[in-house]
């Protein structure tokens, strides 16, 4: 297999791709001179025998309704084994229009209007949105630093946070900006809370596959944790993997069957399905091209992050969190002394970076904006110069 040329620079601008065509609009940064490092999808093709899946389903020519996808359960069920060491089986797949579709149903399926869903923030923006949009009520439970700048899970501090109103708790795993890792101890913490306050536990495992190299392994909530697999969701999903975000596809796997019945319940009643090319780009991706492919760009990530971390947290007042999961950086401008409008206009205004900004995430992340390291090392070196460029006078 032909090694995947990670540094090619594919013009993305004018494809209707939200990261580089609405960069200007959300930033005020131009894609014509500006680096868009805000979504989370990567500027790299996705492997040739996805390329080559998406062409045969086409040369076929007929696009009717697909039915239950054999292949697309198989290679789940191969790389949850071969990459995790988690034996799923076919009927625990619940498959669901992308994963931020996938919190939402679960909000909806097992809360009720009123209800507060516990984040641990800052966290992945969308959980928010979506309970929100439920009628949910957020519950924000900050997370801490340990001396190595690591987050962590800060039970002291929550149990004086709960109401009696909770019903569910979303954990992010790997956590999403942090890039931590959790352990198997502390995935066995979350559970006997959940446990013990009688909660819904929706564990979102998109980052699993994106760990970096010498960083703790991931460990599946469900292999961590099987005592609780009455009210464990477990979602996964090749898109954020293998950069395939547009085919909206992911996966709720719930092993309990009463919970599952509950879930499916929702889907059948919101008339969703998955679509023929999503199914078709998972089945080629879950593959040992695709694991060939993912160890490769994995080692390319590791090479971006230490770039930009070392060329980063030589600037006086910034710090990188130590990334041991995903390609997003977490840059914290706290010890810059600067109000969160001035250190984001420079790097907007200044540096010409289109970033997101902390608040976004909730608790935690004022002083912070999250980078995305999934683009051409090329880039990378040039925002690390724009980045220190645009904050020279603290040097």
């Amino acid at each position: 297999m032909p090694q995947p040329d990670f540094d090619e620079i594919i013009d993305r601008v004018g494809t209707r791709c939200s990261k580089w065509d609405d960069m200007q609009t959300y930033y005020g940064v131009s894609p014509d001179e500006g680096i868009s490092m805000w979504v989370a999808d990567m500027d790299f093709r996705p492997p040739t025998v996805v390329q080559q899946a998406v062409e045969a389903t086409a040369a076929h020519g007929i696009y009717g309704y697909p039915g239950r996808n054999q292949p697309y359960l198989d290679a789940i069920r191969w790389w949850m084994a071969e990459r995790h060491g988690w034996q799923v089986q076919p009927d625990w797949v619940l498959t669901a229009a992308g994963l931020v579709n996938g919190t939402a149903l679960a909000v909806d399926a097992f809360t009720r209007p009123g209800d507060r869903v516990i984040l641990m923030t800052p966290v992945y923006h969308a959980f928010a949105r979506v309970i929100r949009a439920n009628g949910r009520e957020v519950a924000e439970f900050p997370l801490r630093q340990d001396d190595a700048g690591l987050y962590q899970m800060d039970w002291d501090s929550w149990a004086g946070l709960l109401t009696g109103q909770e019903r569910m708790l979303i954990l992010c795993s790997p956590h999403n900006p942090g890039g931590r890792v959790w352990s198997g101890d502390e995935l066995r913490q979350v559970a006997d809370f959940c446990r013990k306050h009688d909660l819904i536990l929706i564990s979102d495992e998109i980052h699993a596959d994106l760990v970096m190299p010498g960083a703790p392994r991931h460990t599946v909530t469900a292999l961590a944790a099987p005592q609780i697999a009455d009210r464990l969701i477990t979602l996964t999903a090749a898109t954020k993997t293998f950069n395939i975000a547009g085919a909206h596809i992911g996966n709720a796997v719930i092993a309990d069957p009463a919970l599952r019945a509950t879930y499916q319940g929702r889907q059948a009643a919101l008339g969703l399905s998955p679509g023929l090319f999503g199914m078709d780009m998972v089945a080629a991706a879950y593959s040992p091209q695709g694991a060939a492919w993912v160890d490769a760009l994995v080692g390319y990530l590791d090479g971006n992050r230490q770039l930009f971390d070392a060329g980063v947290n030589a600037i006086p007042g910034l710090r990188s969190m130590p990334l041991q999961a995903t390609y997003l950086a977490w840059v914290d401008f706290a010890d810059t002394g600067m109000s969160r409008e001035e250190f984001t206009a420079r790097v907007q205004d200044q540096a010409g970076i289109a970033a997101n900004h902390g608040t976004t995430f909730g608790a935690g992340g004022e002083h912070f904006l999250r980078f995305n390291l999934a683009t051409p090392r090329i880039r990378v070196a040039e925002a690390v110069r724009r980045l220190q460029t645009a904050f020279a006078d603290l040097q």
